[in-house]
């Protein structure tokens, strides 16, 4: 296992992401998948004025899905579409290696991942997912 890409801050997430659990009444429920690697979130979502109110999910994949996973749901609570998208673009240059400091600090645990490229999208699937939910649910209300 590579150390500074599962280092323990990752680890940690993705254990809080095993604890968590999908919601039993979402107003939205989406589920993406890395083709890739086979990684899987099923993303559960209750929304309150164009925010979300709550967060569930059951994710099957690598540390880095889960632990991207469980910071989204820990830090989601409120967020609007225009919200998750400055983070998921934040999220993405910081894989792409530039020195940003993302609009949720805990994001930054995922800077060592920048060198591995074929492990970007397993990071950003969890927040793809809750923009597919949150464009959807936007649509759904137009």
């Amino acid at each position: 296992m590579n150390r500074d890409l599962y280092n323990q801050r990752i680890i940690e997430a993705a254990r809080r992401a095993r604890e968590q659990q999908p919601l039993d009444a979402p107003d939205i429920r989406v589920t993406r998948d890395n083709p890739l690697c086979g990684d899987r979130i099923t993303l559960d979502l209750q929304l309150e004025d164009g925010r979300i109110a709550a967060i569930g999910h059951r994710t099957r994949g690598c540390l880095l899905t889960e632990a991207a996973a469980a910071i989204l749901a820990e830090r989601g609570r409120d967020a609007t579409l225009q919200t998750l998208r400055r983070v998921r673009d934040d999220l993405a240059r910081l894989l792409a290696g530039e020195m940003v400091e993302p609009v949720w600090p805990e994001l930054a645990v995922f800077r060592p991942v920048a060198e591995v490229k074929s492990r970007h999208e397993c990071v950003l699937l969890p927040f793809d997912a809750a923009l597919d939910a949150l464009s959807r649910a936007a649509r759904e209300t137009s």
